[in-house]
């Protein structure tokens, strides 16, 4: 794919972003040749507009790390990151983590090891249970040194399982021998696993494991032996690719959204040729791919992924088929949005968007069509494109290998997004019976509730800094240690937002970072979910921060803007709140004596008062 090189050589000579189809192409890239040659290009990348989410890396390595700094930034660049990678110098891993020096305003720390750190020189290959308290030892130092390289750092450090060389495995010539140290390594990548439950700061890579469903090599033994390089080109686009999930989720740039097409797709064969009877699902080989994609399809959207139906078909024998065939495991209401019709798809995946309130870049569609994929390809490059044509057995690994859907932890709001995003939809019906916009929004019955972030709900407030693009307010990604440390601090501030109405509980969909002293509180950043704009959320939002602010004696409220590429919605929303502009992104609000600007509409609703009065109280030494 040398044209491709060209075109992102081409980009970053221009002093721009690659297109958001270049960006796809390239992260669907699996050539190492081309991605090694992409990653060095893309070294000079800038990004002006701020189309690209900045990302910084630092990568410390117990071996040397070969192709593995361009395959990375290939690949996070294909996810929508500008990366700046960091390397520390080769021979440093335990003194680099031991004394912390790394650039503590990474994002990601990615520790890079092989079986030499865990192995002793003079292993016994008679009796290598005899190295089991050496392999113990060195696990617990590595646990000590990630514990101090955690302690300066609000970065996620990345581990990964290490494969134990077959040349070594092999050495032992007792069957027993062999199988007592294969009990020992894999004692060894549990421990690694269970790091990350220790640390919430540390993500763990199974490259063990996806090496043994890999066809690459884990290692040449030419460049191990020349370069001391444990790793392929192979293994390590295996681990930069995790390492790209791992940033994806923690930045926010996974998607939301699954729009499916149903004909040789969610089942096999053509519904208007073959009626419902006839469709392949279910039972043998091809009907059984098919209801495994359905299965499957079902289990994301369990976790949070919104799905939309996207069928050229009529709705009545479509809403037939999914009801009442035994063998669909997506019935009707598993649709969040359901555009059956025989218009093209490009316009109705961008109408389930407006239904949605979501961008297209949060879109992932998965067609069988050359003719439709092109066609959403061309009208809509931003939305991610799975090809559901060829063999039905691979379905399921084409939808989910790229993980477009990762998040770091699931909250109990994605748990309930998709039947969020459907009673969305129900409320854009609802809306068409009112000829005034401020009936149907008083008849919604909205009501906010405003209450400070707890232990329980702070995954989700960093979960909403880390993916809202439209309502955010300063860009500032306040990630979950951060908003942690905000919540026992007497100067901070952390506020969770809460939405319900008439059609049931939107859940946490916005939050709310505040600096305080005794004369001025500063809003540091506000989020909110698109799923709730244009109901007057926002506006709420700062009537309850003003009331709070005029209640702990604070003189001056004042917000900030900072514009980006997609953030254009909330441009103006301080001036309209009533806030007065003091400077360029600058805004003041004076509490007590300016209007309250909530909606009438609205009933906000408590939960911060005893909070803000006991820290009131703690500042003034009562």
């Amino acid at each position: 794919m040398p044209e491709l090189v060209d075109a992102l050589k081409a980009a970053v000579a221009a002093g721009t972003a690659p297109s958001p189809d270049l960006r796809l192409a390239l992260a669907q890239t699996e050539d190492t040749g081309v991605l090694r040659k992409a990653g060095r290009a893309l070294a000079w990348l800038t990004d002006p507009e701020g189309r690209l989410r900045p990302l910084r890396v630092s990568v410390v390595a117990a071996c040397t790390v070969g192709p593995l700094e361009h395959l990375l930034r290939a690949c996070l660049v294909g996810a929508g990151a500008l990366p700046t990678i960091a390397l520390a110098p080769y021979g440093t891993f335990e003194l680099t983590l031991a004394t912390g020096d790394f650039d503590h305003a990474s994002d990601l720390l990615l520790c890079l090891l092989d079986e030499s750190y865990f192995l002793p020189d003079d292993l016994d290959v008679t009796a290598p249970q005899a190295a089991a308290d050496y392999v113990e030892d060195r696990l617990a130092q590595l646990g000590g040194l990630i514990g101090a390289a955690l302690g300066g750092t609000e970065a996620t450090l990345v581990l990964h399982t290490v494969p134990l060389p077959r040349a070594l495995r092999d050495t032992m010539l007792s069957l027993r021998t062999r199988g007592a140290l294969t009990r020992l390594w894999h004692r060894l990548n549990a421990g690694l696993l269970a790091l990350a439950e220790e640390h919430p700061q540390v993500q763990v890579v199974d490259l063990v494991g996806l090496l043994a469903e890999s066809p690459v090599a884990a290692r040449d033994q030419r460049l191990h032996k020349y370069a001391d390089l444990p790793y392929t080109d192979g293994a390590l686009l295996l681990l930069a690719n995790e390492v790209r999930r791992i940033a994806q989720a923690r930045s926010g740039l996974s998607r939301k959204v699954l729009a499916l097409d149903l004909d040789n797709t969610l089942w096999g064969g053509v519904l208007g040729e073959v009626g419902a009877e006839g469709v392949e699902l279910g039972g043998l080989y091809p009907g059984k791919s098919f209801q495994d994609l359905q299965r499957t399809v079902s289990r994301l959207r369990q976790q949070g992924v919104v799905l939309v139906l996207a069928s050229k078909n009529d709705p009545g024998p479509v809403e037939e088929a999914l009801a009442g065939h035994p063998a669909a495991l997506l019935r009707p209401e598993a649709f969040s949005v359901s555009m059956v019709n025989w218009a093209p798809k490009a316009g109705n995946l961008r109408q389930a968007a407006e239904t949605l309130g979501l961008g297209t870049d949060s879109f992932v569609f998965m067609d069988d069509s050359d003719f439709e994929r092109g066609s959403v390809a061309a009208e809509l490059p931003e939305v991610a494109i799975i090809d559901a044509s060829g063999e039905p057995a691979q379905l399921v690994d084409s939808l989910v290998r790229h993980g477009w859907f990762d998040v770091v932890e699931l909250t109990g709001t994605d748990l309930q997004r998709p039947d969020l995003y459907r009673a969305r939809s129900l409320r854009t019906e609802f809306s068409g019976g009112f000829g005034k916009a401020e009936d149907y929004l008083r008849a919604l019955d909205l009501r906010v509730t405003i209450a400070p972030v707890t232990r329980f709900t702070v995954a989700r407030a960093a979960q909403l800094a880390a993916r809202t693009n439209q309502f955010n307010l300063t860009g500032v990604r306040f990630d979950e240690a951060a908003t942690l440390a905000m919540i026992d601090a007497p100067d901070r501030l952390a506020l969770s937002v809460s939405v319900t109405d008439r059609f049931g509980d939107e859940g946490l969909v916005g939050a709310v970072w505040v600096a305080r002293d005794a004369e001025r509180w500063s809003v540091l950043n506000l989020v909110l979910s698109c799923r709730v704009l244009s109901r007057g959320v926002e506006f709420a939002i700062a009537g309850r921060l003003a009331e709070l602010a005029a209640r702990a004696g604070a003189e001056v409220l004042e917000g900030r803007f900072t514009p980006s590429a997609k953030n254009g919605v909330a441009a103006g929303f301080w001036e309209k709140a009533g806030f007065v502009p003091e400077g360029e992104g600058h805004f003041v609000f004076l509490p007590g004596r300016t209007p309250d600007p909530t909606p009438s509409w609205i009933t906000s609703l408590g939960g911060t008062e005893d909070t803000a009065n006991t820290r009131e109280n703690e500042e003034q030494g009562a």
